[in-house]
């Protein structure tokens, strides 16, 4: 066997490794004209070829040998880098090549199938290039079209021309369960006898609930954090506020700041916000209302309502709810932290509560707006844990039966102007299953809700007997 690579030698020989072995080369045209090479390789163990059976003998050396070559034109043993190694090196290794050329074919083909393929995607990276060139481009002209730059106002922070409404991703993320520790608070001051809770006379409409729709659906929260909220519109706005400003509030999280603002429901279907306002003091729960130019809330982990002046973009004013049952004492009855629930109906602002000394019946309340001070209390005899939720119409609150159940029912109402409370069986659907808010808005009469990341609306009729 070879023991060593071969190396060119001058005058067109091969040295094979061992002292004295060597090929010898040679190049001429046979008598045909054709151009040939010949090489002769001496035997490294025979003086001379025996008679029997020397050609088969020949051609097992000669096969012998040109596997040996093939391993070291594999290895690339031979060759040389002057002209005269690139000739013979050449010369040497037709011959296996040959041998290979099937193989060397089918690799070629391979290749080729592989650069078609390249090709052909760079093409569609191309193809997809410009279509996202051509979407940005529709971006930038709806949101020209559809949010004008300064109806944000100077120097806030506008969110515009996304195409959907910004995921609020709170770290961590926290839902809020049922219950917490029951700590001791102090009584409720005596409860005010006054006649506040009268509809007044412009509000000749008032009437009692007497049919409630099916919910039409107006948008859909699209993280986590929208499991459950809060969406709402001013009956009574503020300039440049109007009627047809909507707002939202994903309430899944503990830190939850961000009030989104559209300029219509039908850009809160769509999922363009006009504007983020992010709250000084994170909120608590589904009770927010919007209603004379503010966000009326209770701020996380305390019994206080505050107001926020969403045309300041501050806190106006803030005052404790007096022994009101907070963070998961006196819950509607699907959790959610929502002890204290703020309504708003054609008499004004109202807080739904209970306390300790109502030992968790609803306790409601007539609030000043501008100051949040207490005008006058109720004390029902509806358990604030037995209902879904609840909402006031023409002084009067209702309490709906179940938040998962789909064909719940309005089953209680009380009056306040009788301060006397009745049983109901007004049909309520929960289409979605998991009704973690209600509000009445006076304006529209219709019911605002948020039934499992949809915001919804109920159609209701009023009757004047």
């Amino acid at each position: 066997m070879l023991g060593a690579w071969l190396t060119l030698l001058l005058g067109g020989s091969l040295a094979l490794g061992a002292p004295g072995d060597t090929a010898l080369f040679q190049r001429a045209d046979d008598a045909g004209g054709r151009c040939t090479y010949t090489f002769t390789v001496a035997s490294p163990g025979e003086a001379s070829c025996p008679e029997a059976g020397g050609v088969a003998q020949l051609r097992a050396e000669l096969a012998g040998l040109a596997a040996r070559l093939s391993r070291l034109e594999g290895s690339g043993g031979f060759g040389g880098s002057g002209p005269r190694g690139a000739e013979v090196g050449g010369a040497w290794t037709r011959g296996p090549q040959r041998a290979a050329a099937g193989g060397c074919e089918e690799l070629l083909r391979d290749k080729e199938r592989l650069e078609e393929d390249k090709r052909r995607l760079e093409r569609e990276k191309e193809e997809l290039s410009r279509r996202l060139e051509s979407s940005t481009q529709e971006i930038a002209r709806l949101r020209a079209a559809r949010c004008p730059p300064g109806t944000g106002g100077p120097g806030r922070d506008t969110l515009r021309g996304s195409s959907k409404a910004p995921r609020w991703e709170p770290e961590p993320l926290g839902y809020q369960e049922l219950k917490s520790e029951r700590t001791e608070l102090p009584a409720s001051r005596l409860l005010e006898e006054t006649a506040l809770g009268r509809p007044r006379a412009e509000d000749s409409d008032c009437g009692e609930l007497a049919w409630v729709g099916a919910p039409v659906v107006l948008g859909r929260a699209d993280s986590i954090a929208g499991k459950y909220g809060v969406w709402m519109k001013d009956p009574e706005p503020v300039a440049p506020f109007t009627r047809e400003t909507t707002w939202r509030v994903d309430t899944v999280g503990t830190e939850v700041r961000q009030l989104f603002q559209y300029e219509a429901a039908e850009q809160l279907a769509r999922g363009y916000p006009a504007k983020v306002h992010v709250l000084p003091r994170p909120l608590e729960s589904t009770g927010a209302v919007v209603y004379r130019g503010g966000l009326f809330f209770q701020p996380r982990r305390s019994r206080a309502l505050a107001r926020y002046d969403l045309r300041a973009e501050a806190i106006s004013a803030e005052r404790e709810l007096p022994g009101a049952g907070y963070h998961g004492q006196y819950p509607y009855s699907w959790g959610g932290y929502t002890d204290i629930d703020l309504a708003v109906d054609e008499t004004g602002l109202w807080v739904v509560y209970s306390t300790d000394k109502a030992k968790g019946a609803i306790v409601l309340s007539k609030l000043d707006p501008e100051t949040l001070e207490i005008r006058r209390t109720w004390e029902t005899n509806i358990r604030k844990q037995s209902v879904a939720n609840s909402f006031v119409i023409c002084g009067t609150l209702y309490t709906v039966s179940s938040y998962s159940a789909p064909n719940a029912t309005v089953n209680f109402a009380y009056d306040t102007a009788t301060g006397t409370s009745r049983t109901l069986s007004i049909p309520f659907e929960n289409r979605f299953q998991y009704l973690s808010m209600v509000d009445y808005n006076p304006a529209e009469r219709q019911l605002f809700a948020w039934d499992s990341y949809n915001m919804v609306a109920y159609p209701i009729r009023l009757s004047h007997a």
